[in-house]
């Protein structure tokens, strides 16, 4: 690291800098945590953030920094002042796995701030000691040259958004009144600029730039008293999380956390290696064996560990990045999903037993859940006038402490299912397995379902724009509903979209059911479907209800599917079916992380092309009656139709999430997963 003597010192040394560089100021009087500076200097979600006596920025703020830096030696010069201006100079370029703690490590040559007289500053993010701040003289009349480095690369990430939170006190507080910054004027005008700076809540640690020795010796004494180690190992938890997870991983999961940053790993590989041990939990179900059901169990959970230690190392060491966001999101679902399979090619050697009907129905089950959490969220989070009595009670509850743990337990979140899994596959069958998840899961929907639509009646809200079109594109609508809402728009109704499509949906799951495989009813009640879901989305979801439209599309369509592959008694319907409905699954859940990160749902020109929820429930109708005279023709024509489905939507995913730089957006709500 280098310093400045002035304002026209930084300007020089933040050219020097790529343009693509993150860089970070820091004021050489700062005393605190070394992590309260990790949060203002490291975490890469944000185009700037600051503590007291500190700021870094993203490389899309860099020219606003620079206004801000010119700006400031105009006023330096102008007033013939060239002290206590801010300083900077880029430091050595850190590797994508390095974290603050490495660069301020005394280990080899230390990385250090040179100060006056040929002495060293201390490095940067310790507290520096009375007497030693500057070359000579007493420590509060310590230079206020600040020193500017190159921050380390984004690098990539798993996990879920966190910041450092319980007992929280404004950023920048410290123990005694502080000393005028220049790092904290930048950080200023970069807010008047429009420039949001993030400034993480440091609790109960330490930022402070004191002003003469006594603030500084009681700052230190802040520092000494709390245990930054501490804080940081409990905010990588979760603030919200299940009962399961809070009580039976966490406590011992943020240690595996700590060993693997301090080894080098990173949350991707660790979500990777959830996976393959997932993966592995599967393949030990699939062999049909009692040892093998046990083994499966006991990887489960092992798997579930390392699915909470990505996060946790991802907060412990803020390495967050958009990659490791949409891994960490989808690779639950395939881990989970690909157990369901393992299970029922378990079963079927096991005894023969065919539990592939239940296997198919807990995803559809599962994955119809997950889109009510969705939709209503969307539908509400920036709702205006946002106000209910269902809301009030529930925050009423929210106070009694063990009623907070029951709610959590009664929707069933991750860690609670895949503990309920992991026990009944280790000690019954299967079938049982899945009878308990389904019941489970079922019972979890309704709860969430009826309180969600209990605050929609009762709630008067003005829902904006952008959730009205975040609902239409999770409605994930393909050409034929498209000409029907075309054809016969309408005006904005409270209640219309949401009736039409339970409409639509009742009668096309109806129809399949009673008329049976090889029929053509079911056609004609899927063409019914695609123009009342036409009418369903003609106008803007805006109405209480509307956040309804997309699960009920998505009941519909895997719901068609899931009844004629298991009313068609073709061999291998029903598996081919498994990876049809988890093909579109993946669709729509890469739809719902591409909303949440503000950069939209896929192309619309893919959604056309794979048909729309309407779309493909008419052609899987269609291809029931036109091929049921066929051995296995139904059988060829889901599985042609699911790797084409998957071949497009994972070309497309892969390379948005890959090369787009959407930004990395972690889910940190405690919704169940």
């Amino acid at each position: 690291m280098r310093t400045a003597n002035d304002a026209a010192g930084v300007a020089a040394e933040l050219a020097a800098v790529p343009a693509h560089e993150r860089v970070a100021l820091v004021d050489p009087r700062f005393v605190g945590h070394v992590h309260a500076l990790r949060l203002a200097l490291t975490d890469p979600r944000f185009p700037a953030a600051a503590v007291r006596g500190a700021l870094s920025v993203q490389p899309e703020a860099r020219t606003a920094l620079a206004r801000a830096v010119t700006a400031a030696a105009a006023t330096a010069r102008t007033s013939g002042s060239g002290g206590g201006a801010p300083t900077a100079a880029p430091a050595r370029a850190l590797g994508p796995a390095e974290s603050l703690e490495r660069e301020t490590a005394p280990t080899g040559a230390p990385a250090t701030v040179p100060g006056r007289a040929g002495q060293a500053r201390p490095p940067l993010g310790s507290a520096p000691r009375p007497g030693v701040d500057a070359g000579g003289g007493d420590a509060g009349a310590a230079s206020s040259a600040d020193a500017a480095l190159r921050a380390p690369d984004a690098a990539d990430a798993s996990g879920e958004y966190a910041e450092s939170r319980s007992r929280t006190r404004p950023s920048g507080t410290a123990a005694a009144p502080g000393a005028h910054s220049r790092v904290d004027d930048l950080a200023a005008a970069l807010d008047a600029e429009g420039v949001p700076v993030h400034r993480p809540e440091l609790g109960v640690l330490v930022a402070a730039v004191p002003a003469d020795a006594l603030s500084r010796a009681k700052a230190q004494d802040a520092v000494d008293a709390v245990d930054d180690e501490r804080v940081r190992l409990r905010s990588a938890v979760k603030s919200r999380d299940g009962f399961f997870t809070t009580f039976c991983i966490s406590p011992y999961s943020r240690y595996i956390a700590r060993w693997c940053a301090r080894r080098g790993l990173t949350p991707n590989q660790v979500t990777t290696a959830s996976l393959l041990t997932a993966l592995i939990a599967a393949a030990c179900a699939a062999t049909g064996t009692r040892p093998g059901f046990v083994s499966a169990g006991v990887l489960l959970i092992a798997s579930f560990v390392l699915d909470c230690t990505d996060g946790q190392l991802a907060r412990y060491s803020l390495q967050y990045s958009t990659l490791g966001a949409w891994l960490d999101a989808t690779f639950d679902r395939a881990k989970e999903y690909a157990y369901y399979a393992g299970l029922a090619l378990g079963a079927a050697r096991a005894d023969g037993d065919d539990v592939w009907a239940l296997a198919l129905g807990a995803m559809v089950l599962q994955t119809c859940r997950h889109v009510v959490d969705f939709a209503f969220n969307e539908a509400n989070h920036d709702a205006t006038g946002n106000t209910s009595p269902t809301a009030a009670l529930s925050g009423r509850l929210d106070s009694v402490g063990w009623t907070v743990w029951v709610r959590r337990m009664i929707v069933l979140p991750i860690g609670e299912r895949w503990a309920m899994i992991a026990v009944l596959t280790a000690f019954t069958t299967p079938r049982i397995t899945f009878y308990v998840l389904l019941v489970g899961c079922a019972l979890a929907a309704c709860y969430t379902t009826a309180g969600r639509v209990l605050r929609s009646l009762t709630r008067r809200a003005e829902r904006t724009d952008r959730a009205a079109h975040a609902l239409a594109e999770l409605a994930d609508t393909g050409p034929l509903a498209e000409l029907v809402a075309k054809a016969a728009p309408r005006g904005p109704s409270s209640y219309l979209a949401p009736l039409s499509a339970a409409l639509g949906a009742a009668a096309v799951l109806a129809g399949t059911a009673a008329a049976g495989f090889g029929s053509w009813v079911p056609v004609g009640c899927a063409v019914l479907y695609a123009v009342l879901a036409g009418v369903a989305v003609a106008a803007p979801l805006k109405g209480p209800l509307d956040w309804l439209v997309p699960p009920l599309f998505r009941a519909a369509e895997y719901g068609v599917i899931l009844i004629l592959a298991a009313c068609s008694e073709v061999n291998g319907a029903l598996p081919a079916a498994f990876g049809l409905i988890a093909a579109v699954a993946y669709h729509h859940y890469d739809t719902v992380y591409r909303i949440r990160g503000g950069t939209g749902a896929p192309p619309h020109l893919l959604v056309r092309a794979i048909g729309g929820h309407e779309g493909r429930t008419v052609a899987v109708t269609a291809a029931a009656a036109l091929l049921h005279h066929r051995n296995q023709g139904f059988t060829i024509a889901l599985t042609a139709l699911a790797a084409a489905l998957a071949l497009a939507v994972l070309t497309e995913s892969i390379r948005f999430w890959v090369s787009s730089g959407a930004p990395a957006v972690h889910d940190e709500t405690g919704e169940p997963a």
